[in-house]
This record gives C-alpha cells, sequence and structure tokens, in this order.
C-alpha cells in the first residue's frame, strides 16, 4: 500500500513537471511569435570586436527603419549596455518584462541592465545560465519586431547553445573573426558548431582587417588581412565583407555612440552598411525560400 503511494506521488511529480514544461514552451513559441528574422551574432574566441559588430548591425538596422530588438546574452561581461550609451537604464517591469528602448525602433535587453553595480561578478552555472536566457526570450516583451540580434559570448558553450536552442526557426549565423590564425582557427570551432546545431551561417565578418592611417591614407595589415574571406571559401560558407580596424571605432565603444549612427560617413560605417545589407537580404530570400517550400 505504501509503495502504491510512493508511485502515485512520483506519477503526479512527473505529470506536474511536464505540464510546466509545456506551458514555458508555449509561453516561449508565443513570445518568439511576432519576430520575423533572429539572428546569432558568435565568435569562436574572445577580443575580436563580437560584440561591436552586434551592436553596429542592430543600430544599422533600426536606422534604415527595421524594428529591431538586440539580445545580449553575455552574462558574465555584458558589454551592450556600455557600447550603446544606456548603463544605469533597468528594464521596466509589470506583467512582462519592458526591454530598455535606444531609440523607437531598437529595444535593448542584458544582463548588464540588471545589475547595481557593474563590477559586480556574475556567478552561474549552465543551468542557471539557460534558465535566464529563457527568461530573456519568453519574459521579455519584444512585441513585433523585424529583427532580434543575439549578441552572445565567445566560445561553443552554454549561452551559445541555450540560444540556439529555444530560438526555434532562428535565420542563422553571423560570425565574427579576426584575420590572424589563432582567431580562425577557433572560428574554425564556430562554423562546425552551427553545422551540428543545424544553424545555417549567414556569413563571416572579418574585422579589424587593415588600418589605413588617418593622416596619410596608407594602409598597414596590423593583424594581416583576407584570412577571414580564406577561412569562409575553405569551411565553404559565405564572407560578409571587412570591417577595418578604426581608432574611431574604439571611441565610439567607449563614448556609446555607435558608429553607423554618428560617424555614417567613415569607410568603416560604409563597410557595415554593406555587410548589413547583405544580411538582410540573405534574411529575405531565406524567408520567401521558406513560403515557396511551403506552398
Amino acid at each position: 500500500m505504501q509503495g502504491e503511494k510512493v508511485a502515485q506521488k512520483s506519477c503526479n511529480r512527473e505529470q506536474e513537471e511536464e505540464l510546466h514544461r509545456l506551458k514555458e514552451q508555449i509561453e516561449l513559441q508565443e513570445a518568439l511569435f511576432n519576430i520575423k528574422h533572429k539572428i546569432v551574432v558568435l565568435s569562436g574566441k574572445g577580443g575580436v570586436g563580437k560584440s561591436s559588430v552586434a551592436v553596429n548591425l542592430a543600430v544599422a538596422l533600426s536606422l534604415s527603419g527595421k524594428k529591431t530588438g538586440l539580445l545580449d546574452v553575455d552574462l558574465h561581461g555584458p558589454s551592450i549596455p556600455t557600447l550603446l550609451g544606456i548603463e544605469g537604464r533597468l528594464p521596466a517591469t509589470a506583467a512582462r518584462i519592458e526591454p530598455v528602448p535606444y531609440s523607437d525602433t531598437l529595444k535593448v535587453m542584458s544582463v548588464g541592465l540588471l545589475l547595481r553595480d557593474q563590477a559586480e561578478a556574475v556567478v552561474w552555472r549552465g543551468p542557471a545560465k539557460h534558465g535566464v536566457i529563457k527568461q530573456f526570450l519568453a519574459a521579455v516583451e519584444w512585441g513585433n519586431l523585424d529583427y532580434l540580434i543575439v549578441d552572445c559570448p565567445p566560445g561553443t558553450g552554454d549561452e551559445p547553445l541555450s540560444v540556439i536552442q529555444l530560438l526555434e526557426g532562428a535565420e542563422g549565423a553571423v560570425i565574427v573573426t579576426t584575420p590572424q590564425d589563432v582567431a580562425l582557427t577557433d572560428v574554425r570551432k564556430s562554423v562546425t558548431f552551427c553545422r551540428q546545431m543545424k544553424l545555417p551561417v549567414i556569413g563571416v565578418v572579418e574585422n579589424m582587417s587593415g588600418f589605413v592611417c588617418p593622416h596619410c591614407g596608407e594602409g598597414v595589415d596590423i593583424f594581416k588581412s583576407g584570412g577571414g574571406k580564406l577561412m569562409a571559401d575553405e569551411m565553404s560558407v559565405p564572407f560578409l565583407g571587412r570591417i577595418p580596424l578604426d581608432p574611431a571605432m574604439v571611441r565610439a565603444g567607449d563614448e556609446g555612440e555607435p558608429l553607423v549612427e554618428h560617424r555614417a560617413d567613415s569607410p568603416t560605417a560604409k563597410a557595415f552598411a554593406e555587410i548589413v545589407a547583405t544580411v538582410a537580404a540573405r534574411c529575405d530570400t531565406a524567408v520567401n525560400a521558406a513560403r515557396e517550400g511551403g506552398q
């Protein structure tokens, strides 16, 4: 008799857990239903300017009139608030979490917006990270978006894995590298990771690709140049373009003034504009292909 009661309690608990999982899944699907394109920004190695690329990609899309969301899931090193100059602006909380508006067409969410002290360390294990990322996707009021850009931490660990698992139907990944071999070796792993996760690679961006002196105009390959294109060709993935090493990019990040918005006429901003146009075109092509395939 006692054994039957234990078995019944165990069965009830399993049913409750299954119902809870189904409820969470439905909430996540409802939250993401009105987001047209979902793009994950990855890098195999830190220090390649991935977050700067994500910020300028999101800002450029929003400046073109596209309703855009930018989600920072680099939980241990959230730099998006600094790059956009929105530190200290707390998300509003009601029935759901309201992301912080950067502009009329760009909403932002980051764990960095929730920290009282920016020097505070986030010490979380894998399950906690997965739970926070799920909350950022399901409990945040993203609303109707043309694009959701998700900035992941470097590597192929918990955060990118959770994002790709939760973002069903994601458009693909933009992978950021620098030209030198030590970065390219790790970026190849990001391409392999996307293939294992069945996430399309929208393309590779070669950041810090050459340097043009603002005084004499002479070009110098400080970190070499062309490695990203060669790697993309070797791995049979698209190459999106090169972003030069530009001191103005560093200043723009420190001052919270995205380059594509505040120095739109610069060569670096123009290089971003070409990459953004290519990304948008490939997203539209993918959507049209999916529609035709469903007919």
